[in-house]
């Protein structure tokens, strides 16, 4: 078992010091799960600082380090993000907390460390190039772009088969994964279905179709299982191949479980409600080990914030015997908390959401019409400024559910599906966004973080160049895709005037960006890269269409791809536009929430799935009892406002269609909502 912690009055004052504003206090609440080291869930509400009582717990524990046994502390979460928040408050107090035997990271990097690539390395005595899901895509459209019908030495009657079948489905070969049991293993597509093997229908007619025999789809399915198995051993996974790994890894090396335990005698898993099923799962199988574990594992997070887990209906979190509630908002003003409870799809006898924030600002329907759509969001920035918001230090935020379409242009063209372009027409989700993996050359000349340095673009005109590598199948020595340090150390090594020339290349680079030369850049990149392949005895080859795709608009001005892009601006006040997945965990001064068209159920909207909520007269349990056949759609929805709806700490907004504000909702309680008619450009 854990050492016995102790946590004394001091330990608490000195946690309050450290991470709380002068005179504030941790309440009763708080201090009841700092305290509490026991195997247990803390469920928290929006606002309630649960993650600065974590943090109290950890600089607490820091100075009970290092433990008696040795054993360490493991602080999960489900994204860099969130990790990057714990790292930036607390990792100057806690040296201890940060170095072995612990380890703070997202869930994906801890399966990868302590799991999936001990066992690669076990398998094939070398540990895997890359755990990237874009890497992966690409070494997938690599391999089937290329001869490769033969390289698995099936009978030509089989490979002609699979050609067929990506002709008419190419969308097969990327979206499928290994699935583990203790006997076998199977191949399952993203759905958690094995894959069935059909013949597509392509362009025959019906009359004409005939499905593959019995036999002819085993074949078929065991080329599939060989080509999977060919990509994994290529060292290029998948991040849910690390997965797959760590429980082959559990099931043939069962007392790994026993280790982690005895190295992490304390596991904190934060956002647990955004873990996807495979992470959730084997959480439990190592840390909880169905109540026999040596860990204490504490979840902390909000069943009615799951939205990361692909808004599933069916939520894997199950409740601990002990839940912990924290209650109290001190980020919602008591009106805004008071509309949000009613949007808990999850709620007991002791739950409730109590709002601290003084403001007494009453949340808003911004009802409009098809015709003036597009002054919503002006509306709203109208009564920002009526209430004297516009100058707060906290943002301004737009957010809507469905924030692109992605149907035929008869949908798009559709006036009775609203969606954020149509609210917004310059909306375009991934403007600005930086990744690592782009298609083509340009786009690594135009997305990239912004910051002060030339750093952000040097790094992306280097991954522009390790793409290329790849895509021209040049590797190290031990045939492993090149990383950027290890790029500048061959070329170096090699060639010291030709490393001289690409440092000198990547500074004028850089440089000619910021000064909005896009264009020039792109063209000397193009003339180089001949040179730069010549360092490697290559010439241009498989990545001339990365090279040269003139597929993305490089504008005259750039200074507005380095500058967020989806804002709406006016006489000073600024208000980003965006969806409510990116604003999860955001505290917002003001916060408007737009209604979107999102399939058809029970209503196509949040008004109308939710009408009996926004009138308060019924709970969720009551509305799915009441509507069976749309449990899914309405619990998606309750899950989207409920996230939406608390992120503001003064005003709330949502924007409601006239025809539906009239069928649904015009028994409003206008004692808790202001409505307020949206008017026209003419007036």
């Amino acid at each position: 078992m854990p050492q016995e912690i102790d946590i004394t009055d001091d330990d608490i004052l000195y946690a309050e010091k450290t991470l709380l504003p002068a005179g504030k206090e941790f309440d009763d609440e708080r201090k009841a799960f700092i305290r509490d080291f026991r195997t247990i869930d803390l469920q928290a509400v929006p606002g309630s600082g649960k993650t600065t009582a974590l943090l109290a717990k950890l600089i607490i524990l820091e100075r009970k380090l290092p433990f008696v046994d040795g054993s360490g502390i493991l602080v999960l979460s489900h994204t860099n993000g969130a990790i990057d928040e714990i790292k930036e408050k607390i990792q100057k107090y806690c040296p201890k907390l940060f170095s072995y035997p612990n380890f703070i990271g997202t869930i994906q990097s801890f399966v990868d460390q302590f799991l999936a690539v001990p066992f690669y390395v076990q398998m094939f005595n070398k540990k895997p190039n890359r755990i990237d899901h874009e890497i992966y895509n690409e070494k997938i459209k690599s391999f089937i772009e290329k001869p490769w019908l033969y390289k698995l030495n099936f009978n030509k009657a089989c490979t002609d088969k699979v050609a067929y079948i990506k002709n008419n489905n190419e969308g097969l070969f990327y979206n499928y994964r290994f699935e583990s049991s203790n006997k076998i293993l199977l191949i399952k597509n993203l759905n958690e279905e094995v894959l069935e093997i059909n013949k597509p229908r392509g362009r025959t007619r019906a009359e004409n179709y005939s499905d593959y025999t019995h036999e002819e789809k085993r074949e078929v399915y065991k080329w599939f299982f060989e080509f999977k198995k060919s990509i994994l051993k290529s060292g290029i996974l998948h991040y849910d191949d690390a997965y797959f790994l760590a429980e082959r890894y559990l099931i043939k090396f069962p007392n790994i479980k026993f280790i982690l335990q005895k190295r992490f005698s304390f596991v904190f898993v934060d956002e647990m409600q955004d873990m996807e099923t495979h992470q959730y799962n084997l959480l439990e199988k190592i840390f909880y080990d169905n109540g026999n574990s040596v860990s204490v594992i504490q979840r902390i997070g909000d069943k009615n914030q799951a939205i990361y887990n692909s808004v599933k209906a069916t939520d894997v979190w199950q409740d601990r015997a002990v839940v912990l509630p924290l209650n109290e908002s001190q980020r919602l003003s008591k009106p805004i908390a008071d509309v949000v409870k009613k949007f808990a799809l999850y709620s007991n006898e002791n739950f409730d959401i109590i709002g601290r924030n003084e403001c007494t600002i009453k949340p808003h329907i911004l009802v409009f019409e098809n015709v003036n759509i597009e002054n919503v969001i002006p509306c709203f920035a109208q009564i920002v400024r009526e209430n004297d918001l516009e100058n707060s230090e906290k943002p301004i935020k737009v957010v809507c559910w469905n924030t692109e379409w992605k149907e035929d242009e008869k949908s798009r063209n559709d006036v009775t599906k609203h969606r954020l372009e149509d609210y917004h027409k310059t909306f375009n989700k991934d403007k600005g966004k930086p990744k690592l993996d782009y298609e083509n050359l340009k786009s690594y000349l135009l997305y990239f973080e912004k910051k002060q340095t030339l750093e952000p673009i040097r790094k992306n005109i280097l991954n522009a160049f390790l793409k290329i590598l790849r895509l021209e199948d040049v590797n190290t020595k031990d045939d492993r895709p090149f990383t950027k340090k290890k790029l500048i150390d061959f070329i170096k090594e090699k060639d010291v005037k030709k490393y001289d020339t690409l440092n000198l290349n990547l500074y004028n680079w850089s440089i000619g960006i910021i000064q909005e030369k896009s264009s020039e850049v792109w063209r000397e990149i193009k003339e180089y890269v001949p040179t730069f392949l010549t360092i490697f005895d290559k010439a241009i080859s498989l990545s001339t269409t990365f090279i040269n795709a003139d597929n993305v608009e490089i504008r005259a001005k750039n200074v507005e791809i380095l500058t967020p892009t989806n804002h709406y601006k006016e006489n000073g006040l600024e208000i980003e536009i965006t969806s409510v997945h990116a604003v999860k965990g955001q505290t917002h001064c003001a916060t408007l929430y737009l209604e979107s068209f999102y399939k058809r159920g029970y209503g196509n909207y949040e008004s109308e799935r939710l009408r009996n909520q926004f009138i308060g007269v019924q709970t969720i349990s009551e509305t799915l009892a009441s509507v069976r056949n749309s449990h899914n759609l309405i619990k998606q929805s309750t899950k989207m406002a409920y996230v939406g709806f608390s992120r503001p700490t003064d005003l709330l907004c949502v924007a409601v269609h006239r025809d539906r504000f009239d069928s649904f909702l015009s028994e409003i309680n206008s004692d808790v909502w202001e409505i307020i008619e949206v008017k026209y450009n003419s007036e």
